[in-house]
């Protein structure tokens, strides 16, 4: 077993997402190697997008640069998940677990392109559009973890894609002025309209009051979702299922801060403190023991709908 990538997926998850990497521990050894390795190209794709490091310090490239990095991206994936020699860590732990866990490079090229619409700077004029976004950044994240956590039915990927829009919307609304700084806006045209909100102004401090009502919003829209994907924890194995049913509740409460910061909510970055993130275990503890014997009920109609 290669423990340098281990060490370097370990580090990567630490640094890049203090919420999900708390709840990563819960799962046993295997999962938890493969579900780190996964996020660990996630967040270099990211981040070489972004020219960024870990999530952070973003510094945009020009349109022309990134479009390249893209490309190089898409090429190195290609690579790894054909079997090819691999000496980059993160492409080399994506092998790894799309080797391991047959993920299907579809899947991971749908990723790649919510880089390329941020590349492309793309305008969100509808939730649904917003939507579309949330699921190549993240949806199809949730479907990838499935994978790993053994999931093959199609019932049970859709709440896991459920669960990655709603950690996006709750991103979405957390990050709404960070955003906004280095020229993205993931909030739907529509919507601005509406609150009398210019999309060049979202960072504008006199922006903040209308602008909570829009987060509020976003994190309301984001609850069907997390109602939806708390019904898929009896598909997934207990340990499995107690470390999704902790990040669920982790990112939750984060948009339930935003909501209730109102004009405030970006003042500081909204997270939780290592306190609230062991009740959140061990709630997370009660709702994957619970889903064993819970009746499922059907996903709503209503809810958007993965393609195929």
């Amino acid at each position: 077993m290669n423990t340098t990538l281990m060490d370097h997926a370990t580090d990567t998850i630490t640094l890049g997402s203090k919420s999900f990497a708390t709840a990563a521990k819960l799962f046993d050894p295997a999962t938890r190697r493969s579900v780190l390795m996964l996020y660990a190209w996630c967040r270099h794709c990211d981040d070489v997008i972004d020219g960024q490091e870990l999530g952070f310090n973003a510094s945009p490239l020009d349109s022309a640069q990134a479009e390249l990095r893209l490309e190089m991206l898409k090429t190195q994936t290609l690579r790894a998940w054909e079997g090819g020699e691999i000496r980059e860590p993160a492409f080399a732990a994506f092998q790894e677990v799309a080797l391991g866990h047959n993920i299907p490079l579809q899947l991971a090229y749908d990723h790649l392109d919510g880089f390329a619409m941020d590349v492309r700077e793309t305008r969100y004029e509808t939730f649904e559009d917003t939507l579309q976004y949330c699921y190549r950044v993240a949806g199809v994240v949730g479907l990838m973890m499935a994978r790993v956590m053994g999931v093959r039915d199609d019932a049970v990927l859709d709440r896991a894609c459920d669960l990655g829009l709603a950690f996006q919307l709750t991103n979405i609304a957390r990050d709404i002025v960070e955003d906004a700084r280095v020229g993205r806006c993931y909030l739907p045209g529509q919507w601005l309209a509406e609150a009398n909100i210019h999309p060049e102004a979202i960072a504008e401090p006199q922006m903040r009051e209308p602008l909570a009502g829009l987060a509020r919003r976003l994190v309301a829209e984001a609850e069907p979702y997390y109602a939806s994907a708390r019904q898929g924890l009896a598909g997934l194995p207990l340990r499995s299922a107690w470390a999704i049913a902790s990040a669920h509740g982790v990112y939750r409460e984060i948009g339930v801060k935003v909501s209730a910061a109102g004009p405030r909510a970006w003042d500081k970055r909204q997270g939780t403190s290592g306190v609230e993130k062991s009740g959140l275990l061990l709630k997370g503890a009660g709702l994957a023991l619970t889903s064993r014997f819970a009746t499922q009920a059907p996903r709503p109609p209503e809810l958007w709908k993965r393609p195929r």
